[in-house]
């Protein structure tokens, strides 16, 4: 009897200490809040001032490249941005980290929203690169662009709000432009099965479908996720000076090959990107030139490639002592001032 009731005391003892370790945390964090916050919207005004330090020739020509500052690279010397940016900067009590990525690397999936066989032939193109199976696809692909056109008329395979309403809990189709890529795992074909969201190399708990959790064995594999893809905030369109090889083969005609020509080509001799004899596009037409007959210049694919980038993705790491947040703005590029000035678009508080 002793020793039972010894034994239920212990484990009180150690249920009490360990709830009170999680409440001294909890305060500890709140009581850093407002410092942390401060912290990651310096880092984002730290951000915003790197990306408009442009000079030589990419400012005069209006191209952005990975061989540039803002980009961690090294074809330009900006001293400012070697001392501020993926470096811990000492502010007040704690430290902040910038680090900055361009969205246009991606291409914005409202643009394949569009009244022309374009946009579907691009989402068509994604399903193959991902590795979805055939029979999949038109269910997939008319449901994202039932998912952002205005009307309420399901395409076939696709989905209006007449079926999500007839899922449990119901919801509606958005009929609207897409906020956030992460809208397509609510999508019709894709909330079945996230792995072609997330691709295989994303987290399995996200990654795995919704219902009926399948083994290891059966789950099917994605090298690359819709999200590796497509963004939902930029231009409209892709920067072949950023872009990996996977995300320019969204464009017909062009293959594997000629997309990793294309890197080659622009990462100069030494074929390592970000380097001082990097040779990235300046033009429409010399990426048109490039890409030769694969995609003619008055293909209407073309709309779809640049070499500007407008929106940028700013990530800030914050700490104080022990206590860590990370937080990502997206800001874009205004147009006038040469289009050196940056406005916030958002900021967001992510998950560690």
């Amino acid at each position: 009897m002793v020793l039972m009731v010894v034994a239920v005391l212990t484990g009180m003892a150690g249920i009490f200490a360990y709830n009170m370790k999680v409440e001294v945390k909890l305060a500890r964090n709140a009581s850093f809040e407002t410092e942390l916050e401060w912290l990651g919207r310096s880092g984002v005004e730290v951000g915003k001032f790197i990306l408009g330090l442009r000079t030589g020739q990419s400012a005069a020509a209006g191209y952005d490249a990975l061989n540039q500052a803002w980009a961690g690279g090294i074809g330009e010397t900006n001293e400012i941005a070697l001392e501020w940016l993926g470096r811990w900067v000492p502010l007040g009590e704690g430290e902040f980290k910038v680090e900055i990525e361009d969205m246009d690397r991606r291409l914005n999936i409202n643009s394949c929203n569009i009244p022309s066989p374009e946009g579907e032939a691009i989402l068509r193109q994604a399903m193959v690169l991902v590795g979805i199976d055939a029979s999949l696809t038109p269910t997939v692909v008319n449901s994202i662009l039932d998912w952002m056109d205005v009307d309420k008329n399901s395409r076939p395979g696709g989905a209006e709000t007449d079926f999500y309403q007839s899922l449990t809990p119901p919801g509606r189709a958005k009929n609207a432009p897409i906020d956030d890529i992460t809208e397509l795992l609510l999508i019709n074909g894709v909330r079945d099965e996230p792995a072609m969201y997330w691709g295989s190399g994303g987290p399995p708990a996200r990654r795995q479908p919704r219902s009926a959790r399948q083994s290891q064995f059966e789950e099917r594999v994605y090298d690359t996720g819709l999200r590796d893809l497509f963004c939902a905030v930029s231009s409209g369109r892709i920067n072949v000076n950023t872009a990996k090889p996977m995300v320019l083969q969204l464009i017909p005609g062009v293959d594997e090959l000629k997309a990793q020509e294309l890197v080659d080509y622009r990462s100069g001799l030494d074929h390592i990107e970000g380097t001082e004899d990097d040779v990235p596009f300046k033009s429409d037409a010399e990426i048109a030139a490039f890409l030769g007959r694969g995609v003619p210049i008055q293909s209407p694919f073309m709309r779809f490639l640049g070499v500007r980038s407008r929106v940028f993705q700013i990530r800030v790491f914050t700490r104080i002592g022990t206590v860590k947040r990370t937080y990502v703005a997206y800001v874009q590029r205004g147009l006038g001032f040469g289009g050196q000035n940056f406005s916030t678009l958002n900021l967001l508080w992510e998950d560690q």
